[in-house]
């Protein structure tokens, strides 16, 4: 009659094995969890410089004009707390304006009915709409006193004149 054994353990080989396919596991795990902490920071910056953004757009007096301007000067007449004012009084804004198109309404009225006028020298003055609309880019770059770190966001911003 044939015995048969029960083998009650693993095998060195089969340990090395389990070894490594729960180290590669534990490494792409916390890789990911380093990659979503990247992320999220940085979708944290994007929406504080996004905020601070917001605060130009309620603002007429900026936006048209290259400026550097602090964001605490900005908020002034604004009711915040405290607590905000003093995270304001570092950071500080450089608005970049980019003019990208400028579109006069003359070549779009009638002619045949306008009269030409002349200026003191006899030259025919340009005949003007008075309308334009001006299409530019406002770009705000934030620096923040404590941080080496800069962010920008832009907005699209149409004038008529």
């Amino acid at each position: 009659m044939a015995r048969t054994y029960f083998r009650g353990a693993f095998t060195l080989i089969e340990v090395m094995v389990a070894v490594m396919i729960i180290s590669v596991v534990i490494l792409a795990l916390l890789n990911m969890q380093g990659n979503s902490s990247f992320i999220f920071s940085k979708l944290s910056k994007d929406a504080q410089v996004n905020q601070y953004a917001s605060f130009f757009i309620a603002n007429p007096d900026y936006g048209f004009e290259k400026k550097d301007v602090r964001m605490d000067a900005l908020v002034k007449d604004f009711d915040i707390e405290s607590k905000l004012k003093r995270e304001l009084k570092n950071v500080k804004v450089a608005v970049i304006y980019q003019e990208l198109e400028k579109i006069d309404m003359q070549e779009y009225e009638d002619t045949e009915n306008q009269v030409d006028e002349y200026d003191e020298q006899g030259v025919l003055k340009q005949n003007t709409s008075g309308m334009a609309f001006e299409v530019g880019k406002t770009i705000l770059k934030v620096k923040q006193r404590d941080s080496t770190q800069e962010a920008s966001t832009s907005l699209i911003r149409l004038r008529m004149q």
